[in-house]
């Protein structure tokens, strides 16, 4: 079932809830209106359809994922508004505690929390930078300098990795050399 691509439109037969038609494409899933169960959500991944009847998707059709894309990526660039990253949880509660060189300074402390905020609001930064150099008039080999040098940034800022804790929200600079 997975190999065939169902459009809006499309009839098709559920072994619990009978005949239905496709209303709207999901990333994961189809919303499906049944005769006698009413609107379903049906994972992409559940084998038990019988299509009775393929309609193709039209590339210029808009479904609720091209929507949900295109929203997310206009509050990502035109917003200050982030996700959430969370701190990998061995460093809840911590502190980060720099050490001047020199004798007689005090010591200073910075809640983890807070230290960690700050290296995702430059991770951040540099994605949205990113964006805008990628969107800019600058010529392609412009564009190729100044995204190895984001690239380098990245690469420099890999020390703060252990702090993430998803591997998903880690940074990333240049692979092998």
């Amino acid at each position: 079932m997975s190999e065939i691509t169902l459009g809006i439109g499309s009839r098709i037969k559920h072994p619990q809830f009978g005949k239905g038609v496709i209303i709207q494409i999901r990333s994961d899933a189809w919303e499906i209106t049944f005769i006698e169960h009413g609107t379903r959500l049906i994972m992409r991944s559940y084998e038990g359809l019988e299509v009775i009847e393929a309609v193709e998707t039209s590339p210029e059709m808009v479904t609720f994922e091209k929507i949900e894309k295109s929203l997310i990526r206009v509050l990502q660039r035109f917003s200050d508004i982030h996700e959430t990253v969370p701190l990998g949880t061995k460093w809840n509660g911590g502190k980060l505690v720099m050490f001047p060189g020199e004798p007689g300074l005090k010591e200073k402390e910075v809640p983890m929390e807070a230290f960690f905020h700050k290296i995702v609001m430059v991770r951040d930064r540099l994605r949205v930078l990113e964006q805008k150099l990628n969107a800019s008039e600058l010529t392609d080999q412009e564009k190729v300098d100044m995204q190895q040098y984001i690239t380098r940034i990245y690469g420099s800022l890999t020390t703060f990795n252990v702090l993430f804790k998803n591997k998903d929200d880690q940074f990333a600079g240049e692979k092998g050399t």
